[in-house]
């Protein structure tokens, strides 16, 4: 995504992509630790999974209330990356 906006919205862009990675990372790691290749026994690992777990359910929480888990499955953090996306390109559009 190419920005040709003021600093502002290259900053917010920015800030969203590292959301974006950061959610990715904890969908990663979920999976990860749900399959058993990571263990939170060990000290890195646990660490790592509850820094980003208190910086993603905020974010999480509040979508939970709305969309419950479909079958199991929780759809929240799929639908903060298209949020994400969706904000990322109105700022690209239309920077200010």
């Amino acid at each position: 995504m190419e920005l040709s906006g003021t600093g502002i919205s290259r900053i917010l862009v920015d800030a969203l992509t590292i959301a974006r990675w950061i959610i990715i990372i904890h969908l990663i790691m979920s999976w990860l630790i749900q399959f058993e290749v990571l263990n939170l026994r060990q000290p890195i690992v646990s660490q790592a999974w509850y820094a980003i777990n208190r910086i993603t359910n905020p974010i999480y929480a509040r979508l939970r209330r709305i969309i419950p888990p479909i079958a199991g499955m929780d759809f929240t953090p799929i639908i903060v990356l298209f949020g994400i996306h969706a904000v990322q390109v109105l700022l690209i559009s239309n920077p200010f």
